[in-house]
């Protein structure tokens, strides 16, 4: 199995929270979404005004895969191109709820990481694929504190 969750998931860095940990326990995805998903149950370091996962204030976070995986086609016989490359998208979502402001109803934010990689480059270029994921990840993991403060401030 590519995606197996280990509990606790060491938070990256964001500006108010020392050494955040979230731990995890393994949860169903919605239905029709061939997805992993866990709920955050318990949290470590300095997080203070967090809140774990409740029907009410939902902190998932769910690893999706297409329902049917799509395969490169056949070239054209005459010019030897594939004319139609489908893409397959996998995606990360995660689902906290917040407050909009005091004494009103929690509401769900989302944060989504969508993959779309065209179908046959898992064989034909998989080194390709996986350099591209390791700097999106890096570049999220090196500036989360920034993409924190920026959807707080606004300020790019």
């Amino acid at each position: 199995m590519s995606i197996t969750w280990t509990s606790p998931i060491t938070g990256a860095a964001q500006t108010g929270l020392t050494s955040p940990t979230y731990t995890t326990t393994a949860d169903t995805a919605p239905a029709g979404n061939p997805g992993k998903q866990v709920a955050v149950t318990a949290l470590g370091g300095t997080q203070s005004g967090v809140s774990v996962h409740s029907v009410a204030s939902p902190f998932v976070l769910n690893f999706i895969r297409p329902a049917t995986l799509k395969q490169l086609g056949s070239p054209n016989p005459v010019t030897g191109v594939i004319s139609n490359v489908p893409n397959n998208v996998y995606k990360l979502v995660t689902l906290k709820g917040v407050t909009p402001l005091t004494g009103q109803p929690i509401k769900a934010m989302s944060i989504m990481t969508t993959i779309s990689v065209p179908a046959g480059a898992d064989t034909a270029d998989a080194q390709n694929i996986r350099a591209a994921l390791s700097a999106h990840l890096g570049a999220l993991s090196q500036q989360s504190a920034g993409f924190g403060d920026l959807t707080i401030n606004g300020v790019l």
